[in-house]
């Protein structure tokens, strides 16, 4: 009887507060300059519950109706508290406040929620454009990309360059989002500098894995950058002058709280200073790169706003009238952001990303002209539905249609060329997406993230496809019409992670998903070039697919101003594509044949200590890790290293600010050299020597370290004035180090039967000045 009345007591409870009224409160959270915020906490107090704001800066919670202290936070900002008398749905827009670095460390650090402990996103890294600020950097010149390759997981692919690799995979695998827009090559100046403009980017975010539902196309990871969608309060001016380069951002509203604009240009002048060269042919010479960034947004009312958004970049590279390079991307963004209800939330978008190059040598008969390019056309429907504090649903569709241009190469000359035409076949690609995925709060310390991304990939002709026996040669070649359906791969793409909370400062989470790659690229350089060609999975190329699980152990110590994690992860990836032995992947019409598909493999623990408030700031990662492959038509079958194994990775970042004018900056990183294949001995045929060469990627390159430091001198502050402006002086390989870039072999020219390595090194110790300033 007694066990009766508890059963009816629970249900009568369970039915009463499902009967009781709910109300949900919803809006966006900005900053001072009408930014919205990514990821900004709500915390109901009351109930202990809350929710964060999504990448467009909107938020929804349902609640039981009564009196709640809701809390609205975001890191470097001042907390809001505010008090609601919740008897109706209510649309509750926040402004958050910049916090000061005396306020920073008492009020925010007290405050601010454990979101690293609470939420179940694993595999990730969130960085903000002043963070990234801080580090020193290669010619002072600041870059998201090789600040995101100190952090563990992430390897840079050589020696400066802004090419990286997460987790054992390549740099193909690593999709990389502006403003939703695929950039195809990051990097300026053959790989030393990145395309992104820090001054104007509001968030970065890093999925090395975890990878949610929406996203999907590669293997290893998401970095994915938001612009600042413009100033809709004031006009603000940020500069600055630099050791190779200089840069300025405009931002401002063309009509205060309802439409702002924001234009950004940097552009390097080394090729200004060859003007002053007594050589006639460097005066002639032009060496320099160029972005643009360019947004605008336009609020409707509350629950509709337009967001257009480009990025144009340009490197240009010539000689006179004997040779000339030039390279670029162009990217284009319209979205649509317009809540439905109160708990439903949508954006619509329409994208569009292009990559081309163009390669000229000569004038008249003598003269030829390569170009490439390939480009996207993407149209996006992204929901978001927040039924209740325990679930937040999210589902869309996209659609993709691809074209591809690998290469188109003649003579200059007419029919005088020296040069006949060599075309590569043109081919094109529809590719969708649907997916659904739900964030559940299944227990108070159990939240479960879990979800389903269903693909379909479609070759279309007009196309001309090779076929090719089994041992790689042309047989044949088959002609498809425009418009033509000739192929079809689909698959789904499970992906699933786990929050359980030991306590407020300490969780465990677990991972696991599969992800589909559709597209790929051919280079045998570790690093890219300008002249990488893309293409498409095709009768001759499966798509690559990977299963990646991780579990990690998340802490936060010294008042939570200090985040720890450790995690732990297995990566297999089948359809891996490499190259056989002296392949050719340039201008080649039969490129497809030149690949060899196999398995592959990485595993590793991942090491983190970070702090981003007070005086002193900064990190220290360490990466162990594995990564192998094994193909059968390659080193004989037997397994081999990944080109990208690099089995310790150490990097240590540091700033101090010394008073409210001076900031000190250090970092230091170590990593194991690169496997590479070396000739191990000889023979000589028809007095030519030939080299014979070891295992694949049978040694390594000498271990990489270095260290760079940074002084920022800021201007006193003035009371009532907003111009002010700082000098940075960095300096790039203090210590003088001579990191290895490349090792070459050649005859002794005293003793021809001696063959000797030397050591080709490109950066010594580099110092550089940079000053910065904002109106």
């Amino acid at each position: 009887m007694k066990k009766l009345l508890i059963g009816l007591v629970i249900i009568f409870i369970s039915l009463n507060s499902w009967s009781q009224k709910k109300y949900t409160i919803s809006g966006h959270i900005n900053d001072e300059s009408g930014e919205e915020l990514i990821g900004a906490t709500v915390y109901v107090e009351n109930t202990k519950t809350g929710t964060a704001t999504n990448t467009y800066g909107f938020y929804s919670i349902t609640l039981p109706e009564g009196n709640y202290q809701i809390v609205f936070s975001y890191l470097g900002h001042n907390n809001q508290l505010q008090s609601l008398q919740l008897n109706q749905n209510q649309v509750v827009n926040i402004t958050l406040t910049q916090a000061s670095k005396t306020i920073e460390e008492v009020t925010i650090s007290a405050k601010r929620k454990n979101d690293n402990i609470i939420r179940t996103e694993m595999s990730t890294m969130k960085m903000q454009a002043k963070e990234i600020k801080l580090v020193p950097a290669l010619f002072g010149e600041v870059d998201v990309i090789k600040t995101l390759q100190l952090m563990p997981g992430v390897q840079s692919t050589g020696e400066g360059f802004s090419g990286f690799n997460v987790r054992g995979g390549s740099p193909d695998q690593n999709l990389i989002l502006f403003d939703e827009a695929t950039v195809y090559n990051a990097s300026h100046l053959m790989g030393f500098f990145s395309v992104f403009n820090n001054d104007a980017i509001k968030d970065i975010k890093l999925y090395k894995g975890d990878i949610p539902s929406e996203y999907g196309g590669r293997l290893s990871s998401l970095l994915d950058i938001r612009m600042k969608e413009g100033n809709l309060k004031k006009f603000e001016a940020t500069g600055g002058i630099g050791t190779i380069s200089s840069r300025l951002t405009l931002e401002g509203p063309i009509i205060e709280d309802k439409w702002s604009v924001l234009v950004a240009g940097r552009r390097t002048y080394a090729d200004l200073f060859l003007l002053l060269s007594s050589d006639e042919s460097l005066k002639q010479t032009s060496l320099y790169f160029y972005d643009l960034n360019l947004k605008t947004n336009y609020k409707i009312n509350d629950k509709n706003r337009i967001f257009v958004s480009g990025y144009f970049g340009r490197d240009v590279f010539s000689f006179g009238d004997m040779f000339g390079w030039d390279w670029g991307n162009y990217t284009l963004t319209t979205r649509w952001n317009h809540v439905i209800t109160e708990k439903l939330f949508s954006n619509v978008s329409f994208i569009y990303s292009k990559y081309d190059y163009i390669m000229e040598s000569g004038s008249g008969a003598s003269g030829f002209k390569w170009t490439s390019n390939m480009e996207d056309f993407k149209l996006k429907g992204d929901f978001s539905y927040y039924p209740n504090p325990k679930n937040t649903i999210k589902f869309g569709v996209e659609a993709i249609y691809h074209h591809f241009n690998p290469g188109f190469a003649r003579g200059m000359g007419g029919s005088s060329s020296m040069y006949n035409s060599l075309k590569m076949p043109e081919s094109n690609a529809l590719e969708y997406a649907i997916y659904l995925s739900n964030e559940h709060k299944i227990l108070e310390n159990l939240t479960v993230n879990y979800g389903l991304r269903g693909t379909m990939f479609q070759n279309m002709g007009e196309a001309t496809v090779y076929n090719f026996n089994d041992n790689y040669v042309k047989i044949d070649s088959t002609i498809y019409k425009q418009w033509d359906i000739y192929n079809t791969f689909y698959g789904l793409e499970p992906r699933i992670s786990l929050n359980y909370t030991l306590n407020s400062r300490s969780s465990i989470k677990a991972s696991y998903s599969r992800t589909k790659q559709y597209l790929h690229l051919a280079s045998n350089s570790t690093a890219g070039s300008p002249l990488d060609v893309w293409l498409p999975s095709s009768p001759n190329i499966n798509p690559q697919i990977a299963d990646q699980v991780a579990l990690g152990y998340f802490r936060n110590i010294w008042s939570d101003i200090v985040e720890t994690s450790v995690e732990v992860y297995y990566k297999d990836m089948d359809n891996q594509i490499d190259f056989k032995d002296h392949a050719t992947l340039m201008l080649n019409p039969e490129l497809e044949g030149e690949f060899r598909i196999g398995e592959a493999w990485s595993y590793g623990v991942e090491f983190l200590i970070r702090k981003q408030q007070g005086k002193f700031t900064g990190w220290i990662s360490y990466t162990l890790s594995k990564s192998e492959r094994k193909i059968p038509e390659i080193n004989y079958g037997n397994v081999y290293p990944s080109t990208y194994d690099k089995p310790h990775n150490l990097a240590i970042v540091g700033n101090y600010d010394l008073s409210k004018r001076f900031v000190v900056s250090a970092t230091w990183v170590y990593t194991t050299g690169a496997p590479v294949t070396f000739p191990t001995g000889r023979y000589e045929y028809e007095n030519m020597i030939i080299p014979i060469y070891s295992d694949r990627n049978g040694y390594r390159m000498p271990d990489y370290h270095r260290l760079d430091l940074s002084v920022t001198l800021k201007s006193k502050e003035k009371p009532n004035k907003r111009r002010r402006s700082e000098l940075n002086v960095s300096v790039y390989n203090v210590y003088n180090r001579h990191n290895a870039w490349m090792i070459t072999f050649s005859q002794d020219p005293e003793n021809p039967d001696i063959t000797k390595a030397e050591k080709v090194y490109v950066f010594p110790i580099i110092p550089s000045l940079t000053w910065n300033f904002f109106f």
